[in-house]
């Protein structure tokens, strides 16, 4: 054999072996983690859905029961068009909901939209406000189910329960018996329209005795919505737009919206059968059925189609999902904890792959159920979509970066009213970026650089000179609004951020507060990519970015930790300080390390923080940013323990969801931070050193990881 031969037989050889070595049996890693239900617990339902539609059932792999279940992980049909708002009788406008402050007594009027207790009037417009516009609860689509004495079945009266969700396909089978008579029900969502399909066997239905109904609930115009509310009968109506032998359309008004739902089913009738209730009766010809329900704003005109169009599309578009981007498989590892995570990891994918793939941030309970009126927070959109670039998916993220283009005026002139230039995102709105008033959200800065962070991320998957073009007007209109926001100080020469600002870390008022760790570090690092967006623009740096980066506070210390505030001595020692978001670690993990740290000082820091800090008082994304602190410090046994905190709000039901509490049964933030830290544990960080450096090397982890793309 020549020397050359040899060469190149070797280099053939060794990337023979590496390809050998990374692949992944994608199929058995996400199957081995379906969902199997056989009782009825009310934090186990499922979901079907398409990333801008979702439609959560029970055991009976429909929306049969959803009064059971609304204290649970509730039985939502939510979209990204749904909302709605009750009548404005009192003619509030927004501007009672303002507030001047002037924190650094530079004379400035700056109008804040907070909830203010008093005069009554302005009560209630902040009310208002918060409460309108609200995310719909589209409708309860369920099995009518009949005993042999004739009335309704209870869930109760279920038995042989056995219900099972194929991740890979997305389709969910279910089983039970009533009265020993079986009944089957496939499920599976449609992935290009807001349309479910069922497909249902039993003898019930030749017996006359299970039908489908479409029961529509009233909005609460709460802080929570439960999809079972049936009061206010008066406030919305419903009627039959047309009910024909294999079709039936529905047309439902509430305050302010109106839309349409669609049958289309194998032989029967649709017919109304109470106030905001409709039954479809399946002929009694065969104990088969099928059925496509469709939810629109405008009445639907496509062609008929049934469960089988819809298991097609499913099982499409779930094996294109999965064959994409990253894949990890911990198969093998000695360490009892690797089957666990790999099982929040798959199902992860599976809940933010359904309830946060649209054009705007998710709410933070996704498609499921309304939290804060279903109004998505930007500054959790960080934990909602940074994993999407790490996992090699980032048309997932670019999508949801659509809502910034759809509401930059309205930040502009959020940042216009409170005289700073650029644009200041507005935390807590609707899609179309209407503010809503709140004590806490009006003063937070932190979602401020996530914009940069976001599009970053994206242009570093390609280095694409199109991306830098059509995100700019977003990033530096962003970098003008940090660069003035930081308050110069004449005393100490430097740009601080505050007084007037709640950190991540929400327990610290904003009237005395400047200087949190985290903020500070993410406005250094923010506004210095920015610049290099300018140069790779052919564009001179901008001269006041430029001087606040010089000139910015540093990160505050004392005896050598880093305080959560500037504004907060001894911020260790006192247990107000020391609950909530730990959010100082996220200066160095969220945050990429740069020259303002000390990483011993950190080291110090992260000691403190796991020692001292109340963890029953944190929330679900709290355990991954520590495990991305302990990680940057080239500490992954303490990343892992992180990430497997005995704590509730670190709890990762059967179906996969973060369940906080029991007013926050599911907390998506919580299943994008598991996402985001496991992949910067695997491919690292910029100028990270050796293979999966977030994990341990002493032989308890086996790991095959492939696509996965690097954090700065």
């Amino acid at each position: 054999m020549s020397k050359k031969l040899a060469v190149y037989l070797g280099i053939f050889l060794i990337g023979f072996s590496s390809l050998t070595a990374q692949k992944i049996d994608r199929k058995k890693v996400v199957q081995r983690h379906n969902v199997v239900n056989t009782k009825a617990d009310t934090l186990s339902t499922l979901t079907v859905g398409n990333g801008k539609f979702a439609y959560t059932v029970d055991i009976t792999g429909m929306q049969s029961f959803p009064e059971y279940y609304k204290n649970g992980v509730s039985l939502g049909t939510q979209s990204e068009w749904g909302w709605n708002s009750f009548p404005n009788t009192k003619d509030y406008t927004f501007e009672e909901t303002l507030k001047a402050y002037d924190f650094n007594n530079e004379g400035r009027k700056a109008m804040y939209s907070v909830q203010l207790k008093e005069p009554e009037r302005n009560k209630g417009a902040v009310e208002y406000f918060r409460a309108n516009k609200h995310r719909l609860q589209l409708g309860n689509i369920g099995i009518e189910l009949l005993k042999k004495d004739g009335q309704k079945a209870n869930i109760s009266d279920l038995t042989n329960i056995n219900q099972k969700i194929d991740l890979w396909t997305g389709i969910i089978k279910s089983e039970f018996s009533l009265d020993g008579i079986p009944v089957k029900v496939w499920t599976a969502s449609f992935q290009n329209s807001d349309k479910i399909g069922v497909k249902i066997e039993s003898d019930l239905i030749t017996q006359n005795r299970l039908k489908v109904f479409a029961r529509y609930p009233s909005p609460t115009g709460q802080f929570l919505d439960d999809a079972a509310f049936y009061g206010n009968e008066n406030d919305h109506t419903t009627r039959m737009v047309s009910s024909q032998s294999t079709q039936g359309v529905i047309y439902h008004k509430l305050q302010s919206t109106d839309y349409y739902t669609q049958f289309y089913f194998t032989e029967g009738k649709l017919r109304e059968a109470g106030k905001h209730y409709f039954v479809f009766e399946p002929s009694s010809k065969n104990n088969k059925i099928e059925l496509s329900v469709e939810f629109s704003a405008k009445n639907p005109k496509s062609g008929k189609t049934l469960f089988a169009d819809a298991e097609k599309e499913s099982v499409s578009g779930w094996e294109s999902f999965w064959k994409s981007g990253a894949a990890v498989d911990f198969e093998g590892s000695k360490d009892p904890r690797a089957n666990e995570l790999e099982r929040r990891i798959v199902l992860s994918e599976y809940l933010t792959k359904v309830q946060c793939g649209g054009s705007n941030p998710p709410q933070e309970t996704g498609l499921t159920f309304n939290s804060w009126y279903g109004k998505p927070h930007t500054e959790m959109h960080w934990w909602h979509g940074v994993h999407y670039a790490l996992w090699g998916r980032p048309d997932i993220l670019e999508k949801q970066l659509d809502y910034y283009f759809r509401t930059f005026e309205k930040a502009k002139k959020l940042a216009e009213r409170q005289g700073y230039k650029g644009v200041r995102w507005i935390k807590m709105s609707d899609n179309e970026g209407n503010e809503s008033p709140s004590s806490v959200a009006a003063f937070l800065i932190w979602e401020q650089p996530h914009i940069i962070y976001m599009t970053e991320l994206l242009y570093r998957n390609k280095q694409d000179k199109k991306v830098l073009e059509k995100y700019k007007d977003l990033i530096f209109a962003t970098a003008d609004f940090m660069a003035d926001y930081a308050h110069y100080d004449k005393e100490k020469n430097r740009y601080n951020l505050g007084k007037g600002v709640i950190p991540a870390q929400e327990v610290f008022p904003a009237k005395d507060t400047y200087n949190p760790t985290y903020e500070v570090a993410y406005w250094d690092w923010a506004l210095k990519v920015a610049q290099q967006w300018k140069e790779r623009l052919g564009q001179p740096r901008d001269k006041k970015w430029d001087e606040v980066i010089a000139k910015l506070a540093p990160l505050p210390v004392q005896d050598g930790v880093y305080l959560s505030t500037e504004s907060a001595k001894d911020s260790f020692t006192f247990p107000k300080w020391m609950t909530d978001h730990p959010a100082v670690l996220g200066a160095l993990g969220m945050v990429p390390e740069s020259p303002k740290l000390d990483k011993k000082i950190m080291k110090n820091t992260l000691d403190i923080v796991w020692e001292r800090w109340n963890w029953e008082h944190t929330w679900g994304w709290d355990f991954p940013m520590t495990a991305m602190n302990a990680a940057r410090l080239g500490l992954p046994d303490k990343a892992l323990d992180a990430l497997f905190m005995n704590i509730q709000t670190n709890t990762y039901l059967k179906n996969g969801h973060n369940f906080q509490d029991k007013r926050l049964r599911i907390y998506l933030p919580g299943n994008g931070g598991i996402l985001t830290a496991v992949a910067m544990m695997l491919e690292g960080w910029d100028n990270s050193k050796g293979e999966f450096p977030g994990f341990p090397k002493d032989g308890s982890w086996k790991i095959k990881a492939e696509g996965f793309k690097k954090m700065p």
